[in-house]
């Protein structure tokens, strides 16, 4: 081999790996990233949130709504004596809600009309199936102990509630729309600063006759225009290709996305004023993208990882926008799970812009 050429993949690695930032980036956190997600992430259905509204003196029921709770798939849900269970799968704080017959499963199974309601939330296609199937499965297991050969006289009726075709691409281009959204932001704001730097133009910026709050929000709020201008776009071609619904508010989606486009770009900045060039801008927006997707919900449920895996989940501002677009867009954007979760992203936004604004007040001096 050309020993210029040798000498110059030299210099190039040498130069690439001499920043102790990057060699962490490079061979260390990829690793940690490895054995995390590979230990946190599984794509079997638990932990299913169930309501059970069983009726006092109704045995056959408890005992089938104990089955259910004893198969290790399911979670009971607590709830008030007259609340409605179509409002708990509403609110996301039920995925399914078991309805016995009225005058007792028992009785209705002597007269042949031993139907028991199971509602679903199929807003997640995949846990809708998954919820249909270990319902029938736990049924036929319960008759079968009992004896029963034939077709068991007791029957779930489940009811599909907010995609009824229970197609995927309901439930996977809202959240396909949020990491879009997501990428492109956190990527663009995270190199702004470092571009300005490797191209020479930073020290001319100080030099403005600007404070540092005003520098910080020129370099911001562009990039939080082309978001809201990208979430519109992503938003419609949803509807237009897809055919995935806006059955809530306009200003729910409209607050919602500003929001969440102002906490990613905070993220952006903060990760801009951390890096010294745009090849650490751009692996630490990755690094940061790759397990906020991941812990986001748009593929595997939150609900099926270990507690410390949950926890950190939390501090995802992608769940929360994943949780509101397809409660807006294929709910009709309940009220409650609406304000819950633009209340928490408003925090994480504050915090990061915050964050960021200290560095970038560090960096200019």
């Amino acid at each position: 081999m050309n020993s210029t050429l040798i000498a110059f993949i030299k210099k190039e690695l040498v130069q690439t790996l001499r920043d102790k930032k990057m060699r962490a980036l490079v061979f260390v956190v990829p690793v940690v990233q490895m054995a995390v997600f590979g230990l946190a992430l599984s794509t079997e259905i638990r932990n299913i949130k169930l309501a059970s509204f069983v009726p006092p003196g109704d045995y056959a029921a408890s005992r089938l709504s104990e089955k259910f709770m004893a198969s290790g798939w399911f979670n009971p849900v607590s709830f008030a004596r007259g609340e409605d269970p179509y409002e708990l799968i509403a609110s996301g704080r039920a995925d399914a809600v078991l309805i016995p017959p009225p005058e007792g499963l028992e009785r209705a199974g002597e007269r042949g009309r031993g139907d028991i309601q199971l509602l679903v939330d199929a807003s997640n296609a995949t846990k809708a199936r998954a919820v249909e199937n270990y319902a029938k499965t736990i049924t036929a297991a319960a008759y079968a102990e009992k004896g029963g050969a034939a077709a068991p006289p007791l029957k779930i009726s489940v009811r599909v509630l907010y995609n009824p075709a229970m197609e995927s691409a309901m439930f996977l281009v809202p959240g396909v729309m949020s990491m879009i959204v997501c990428l492109i932001t956190i990527i663009l704001t995270a190199m702004s600063l470092t571009r300005e730097r490797e191209m020479g133009t930073f020290e001319t910026i100080i030099a403005a006759p600007l404070e540092d709050r005003e520098i910080l929000l020129g370099k911001t709020i562009p990039y939080i225009i082309l978001g809201l201008v990208e979430t519109a776009l992503v938003i419609t071609a949803g509807f237009l290709l897809f055919g995935v619904p806006v059955r809530g508010p306009l200003w729910q989606l409209a607050l919602s996305s500003l929001i969440f486009v102002i906490t990613t770009v905070s993220v952006g900045t903060l990760i801009s004023t951390i890096s010294r060039n745009q090849q650490q801008a751009m692996l630490g927006g990755f690094l940061f993208l790759f397990p906020s997707v991941l812990m986001s919900g748009i593929m595997f449920p939150v609900e099926n990882m270990p507690g410390v895996f949950i926890a950190a989940a939390y501090l995802d501002p992608l769940m929360y926008f994943v949780r509101l677009l397809r409660n807006i867009m294929l709910k009709g954007g309940n009220t409650a799970v609406f304000w819950q979760n633009t209340g928490v992203m408003t925090l994480m936004a504050a915090a990061a812009w915050g964050l960021a604004f200290k560095r970038f007040r560090q960096t200019l001096n």
